[in-house]
């Protein structure tokens, strides 16, 4: 009789383990997700700027794509690179972390 009720007590301390671990694999799914779209943003922004287009519109792309992104730009004579990054937080993380993806695409000169 002693051992009766005695796996509903492990599965009770067992289910926040579980749940902490789904919060954290759902939370890498989400950071995955937005790593996927700020590398599409950063394609995007590079052949925009690459055709000659301004960078607030490039900007403003990055920005649509995923709110809170920001956007860095480099310039060589044959090509233009765009760099988007923004922050996610995970679930339990203390900070945010820092996600980014980088383009170049050629200038419309070459």
């Amino acid at each position: 009789m002693g051992e009766r009720g005695s796996v509903t007590a492990e599965v009770a301390i067992a289910m926040p383990a579980v749940a902490l671990v789904l919060a954290l694999c759902l939370g890498g799914v989400h950071a995955v997700g937005q790593q996927v779209r700020l590398q599409d943003a950063a394609s995007v922004a590079a052949r925009a700027l690459g055709r000659g287009e301004a960078e607030s519109s490039a900007r403003a792309l990055v920005a649509a794509t995923v709110p809170g992104a920001t956007l860095e730009t480099d310039r060589s004579v044959e090509l233009v690179c765009a760099t988007a990054s923004a922050n996610v937080r995970l679930v339990g993380a203390p900070t945010p972390i820092e996600i980014g993806a980088r383009a170049c695409a050629p200038t419309a000169g070459r």
